[in-house]
C-alpha cells in the first residue's frame, strides 16, 4: 500500500520545474518533471501551473507545498527576500514566505545574498546546499554545485560564510550554439566526455594558469587543420570552462569539497577536481534538493 503524501516539494527554476510528493519520512510517492520554468509559468500563471501538476500526481487538495528556486524571484510568483551571509540554516528556513490568495498552503524559500567587494546572489541552490549539509553532516569546507550558474560555497561551523558564482554552464551553451564554435561542436553539445583526451588537456591547461580567452578559437582551428571531431571539440570546450572555474574557485575557497552533482555533470567535475588534486566527496544533486525541501517542510508543518 502506498503511503499518503505529507508534503509537496517543488524546485522551480528558470527553465525547468520538478515536483515530488513525499510521505512523512521523505520517501518519494510520485514525481513530475517539466519545462514549466519561470517564463512559461509566468504566462500561464504560477498557481495554475502548480495545481495542474499536483492534480496529475493525485495530490490531496490541502497538501502543503514548499517551493525553492526562481518562483521566489522578483519576476516570479512571490518574492522571497534574500538572507545575507554569513547565514545559518534556521535563518534560511524561517525566511520562507507564504503565498497569499490560494486555498493551498504554499511557502517559498528565500535565497542567499552577499554584499561588499564580491556581491552575489543565489536562489534555489541554498536549498540544495541545506540538503547536502544535512545528508552528509557537513559543517566546514566547501560545497560546489555545478550548473548553469555554478556555485561554490564556503562553510564555517555550519554557516554559509561566503560564495562565488561561475557562469560555466551558460557560457558553454552560448558558445556551443551561438558562437563560431558551433560549427566545430556540430550537434555534439551533450557529448563532452571526461574520458576524452581533449577534456583532460584543456582542464590541465587552465589549471596551469593559461588564460581561457586565448584558447577558445583554437578549437575552431583544430577542426579545420587537424580534423578535431565534434565530440573532441565539445570535450575541449567543456574542459576549458570547467578548468577555468576550478582554477578560479580554488584561489578563493580552500578545504575539502563536497561536489553536489548528478549524471554527466558529476563525472566531468569529478575528473576535473581529481586533475586539480582537490579532495572531494560526491553528493547526488536530486537527493540534496529533495532533502533540503523536506527538512524545510518538516520545520514549517511538523507532524
Amino acid at each position: 500500500m502506498t503511503s499518503a503524501p505529507a508534503y509537496g516539494l517543488a524546485d522551480w527554476g528558470t527553465s525547468r520545474f520538478r515536483l515530488w510528493l513525499v510521505d512523512g519520512t521523505g520517501n518519494i510517492i510520485a514525481e513530475k518533471r517539466s519545462n514549466d520554468g519561470l517564463d512559461a509559468s509566468r504566462e500561464r500563471g504560477f498557481a495554475t501551473t502548480l495545481e495542474a501538476h499536483l492534480a496529475e500526481l493525485g495530490a490531496p487538495a490541502q497538501l502543503p507545498v514548499i517551493v525553492c528556486g526562481m518562483a521566489g524571484s522578483r519576476q516570479g510568483w512571490v518574492e522571497a527576500n534574500y538572507v545575507a551571509v554569513p547565514a545559518d540554516l534556521n535563518a534560511i528556513l524561517s525566511g520562507a514566505v507564504k503565498v497569499t490568495g490560494t486555498d493551498r498552503d504554499v511557502r517559498i524559500i528565500p535565497g542567499l545574498s552577499q554584499s561588499g567587494r564580491f556581491p552575489n546572489v543565489m536562489r534555489g541552490e541554498e536549498t540544495q546546499l541545506l540538503g547536502a549539509m544535512l545528508a552528509r553532516n557537513i559543517t566546514d569546507g566547501v560545497v560546489a554545485m555545478p550548473g548553469t550558474h555554478s556555485k561554490w560555497v564556503e562553510l564555517q561551523s555550519g554557516r554559509a560564510k561566503a560564495f562565488s558564482t561561475y557562469l560555466t554552464g551558460e557560457l558553454y551553451a552560448l558558445l556551443a550554439s551561438q558562437s563560431i564554435l558551433r560549427h566545430s561542436v556540430q550537434g555534439a553539445v551533450s557529448s563532452a566526455s571526461a574520458d576524452h583526451p581533449q577534456f583532460t588537456a584543456a582542464v590541465e591547461l587552465m589549471l596551469s594558469g593559461e588564460a581561457m580567452l586565448g584558447e577558445l578559437f583554437p578549437i575552431r582551428a583544430a577542426m579545420l587543420l587537424e580534423n578535431l571531431s565534434p565530440e573532441g571539440a565539445a570535450s575541449r570546450l567543456s574542459g576549458l570552462l570547467i578548468g577555468a572555474e576550478i582554477a578560479g574557485a580554488r584561489s578563493k575557497h580552500q578545504g575539502r569539497v563536497a561536489l553536489v552533482a548528478s549524471g554527466s555533470m558529476a563525472t566531468l567535475y569529478g575528473k576535473a577536481l581529481s586533475l586539480a588534486g582537490i579532495e572531494f566527496g560526491a553528493v547526488d544533486a536530486d537527493e540534496a534538493v529533495r532533502k533540503g525541501l523536506f527538512v524545510a517542510a518538516s520545520a514549517i508543518w511538523p507532524r
